[in-house]
């Protein structure tokens, strides 16, 4: 069985990070192996929320799983609190980052043209180089446009949907060529020439590139990105296409969403996911 060890925070409420990884995993065949980043009472959305920073026990776990001569087929990188624990994991890499090991960077920092928070400027430089060392990139259109300087308000203010596409392309691009990785930009949201809106990803590889787009229902709920990596890294250790594998994730995400929508569960606690597992078998 293939292990990926997965670096992010475990929040207890949002259906994200370690909580969404992991079962995602391990439907998809695959073994979790978590190293937690923080531990939260809920994602950093939620008006009040605790947060357990782990920083200082990350080296415990590259110690102890060098002694147990640990190995991984993939290693998947989601939220990080500071600069600090992007610092611990180049340690994990110098240790564990092998020949044939697949890194997925998933570089978590903000959304709707926002930095997080919770996180400083000083990550931006410290998230490039970790981007840097990654096979695959699976920044949304905000982090993207943190990673390569695009400004957020340009992409928002084409009017035609080939326009806007193209220029997420040349921002995808500009980070391609900048890591040498490969890259899927998600949450793109078109602007809308009728009554109907789109969401969708766009892939750019060093020889191709390639996007879907799917009906959009206005909200953005906590989560997805987390489940739309984890999807990709399961598939990647199943040996699929990089396109099979992003239409999985978009048909199980798909399935979720509009489920949520119906029970009108609140954005910040994440999509109802678990009944929708058996797609990825």
């Amino acid at each position: 069985m293939k292990k990926v060890a997965v670096i992010q925070d475990m929040s207890s409420f949002g259906k994200c990070s370690l909580t969404a990884a992991i079962p995602v995993l391990s439907v998809m065949g695959v073994q979790a192996v978590p190293l937690p980043t923080a531990i939260l009472t809920s994602q950093t959305e939620y008006p009040s929320y605790y947060c357990e920073d782990l920083t200082s026990k990350m080296n415990h776990f590259i110690d102890e799983w060098s002694k147990l001569g640990a190995s991984f087929d993939g290693i998947h990188t989601g939220f990080v609190t500071g600069k600090e624990q992007i610092e611990n994991i180049f340690s994990f890499l110098d240790a564990f980052y092998k020949e044939g090991t697949t890194l997925l960077v998933d570089p978590v920092m903000g959304d709707r043209g926002e930095m997080y928070e919770a996180l400083s400027d000083g990550l931006i430089d410290y998230m490039k180089e970790l981007a840097k060392r990654a096979d695959l990139i699976t920044p949304n259109v905000t982090e993207c446009c943190l990673l390569t300087g695009v400004p957020y308000d340009k992409l928002q203010s084409y009017e035609a949907n080939e326009d806007y596409l193209l220029a997420i392309e040349e921002a995808g691009r500009q980070l391609q060529l900048a890591t040498n990785a490969n890259v899927i930009v998600t949450g793109l949201n078109p602007p809308a020439l009728s009554q109907t809106r789109s969401v969708g990803n766009m892939y750019i590889g060093a020889d191709r590139s390639f996007h879907s787009l799917q009906e959009y229902n206005g909200e953005s709920y906590s989560g997805t990105g987390d489940l739309f990596a984890s999807v990709i890294m399961g598939g990647m250790m199943r040996g699929q296409d990089i396109g099979e594998a992003m239409k999985l994730a978009e048909r199980f995400l798909t399935a979720a969403i509009e489920d949520t929508t119906k029970e009108q569960i609140p954005t910040v606690a994440g999509v109802n996911f678990e009944s929708f597992l058996r797609m990825l078998l």
